[in-house]
């Protein structure tokens, strides 16, 4: 985790960042044991939403949850590593993005795990009457092409 200072306004930039982090790691063992609401319950009214899968963002929560639902099953996930933290708190303390690397990891037929995913994961969160939410997702798997490109 990328260690940040207290700023003149009395922002904890450590705090927040570790309070995010925490808030993400319990979404997704929620996710991973086969309860979706963590991530869909997170999510500010105005998000916007990617994934590997679409082709194009999708912009509120309603549309975003019906997404998540048409799309979700229990992925059976025993272990997940997060990778990789940082956090970007903006100096106002309301909004701030994290960004990670998640690998997760399932059991094979034989009961030994073996890796499922890995993603790059992008949030903003915003800080809103009290409670951290999610007004952007972003999820990429961490290697879609060999070449290095730019564009």
């Amino acid at each position: 985790m990328h260690k940040e200072r207290e700023d003149a306004v009395g922002v904890n930039k450590e705090e927040v960042s570790k309070t995010l982090i925490e808030l993400e790691k319990s979404y997704n063992e929620r996710f991973s044991a086969g309860d979706p609401g963590g991530y869909l319950d997170g999510f500010a009214d105005e998000v916007s939403y990617f994934d590997p899968i679409l082709e194009n963002i999708v912009v509120g929560k309603e549309k975003t949850v019906a997404w998540l639902s048409s799309i979700y099953s229990n992925p059976h996930i025993v272990r997940s590593e997060y990778l990789n933290p940082t956090v970007h708190v903006g100096d106002s303390g309301d909004f701030a993005v994290l960004a990670y690397n998640l690998k997760t990891y399932v059991l094979d037929e034989d009961g030994n795990e073996k890796q499922r995913r890995a993603w790059n994961a992008t949030h903003g969160y915003r800080l809103v009457d009290g409670q951290w939410l999610i007004v952007h997702s972003n999820w990429a798997f961490s290697q879609t092409v060999t070449e290095r490109i730019a564009s």
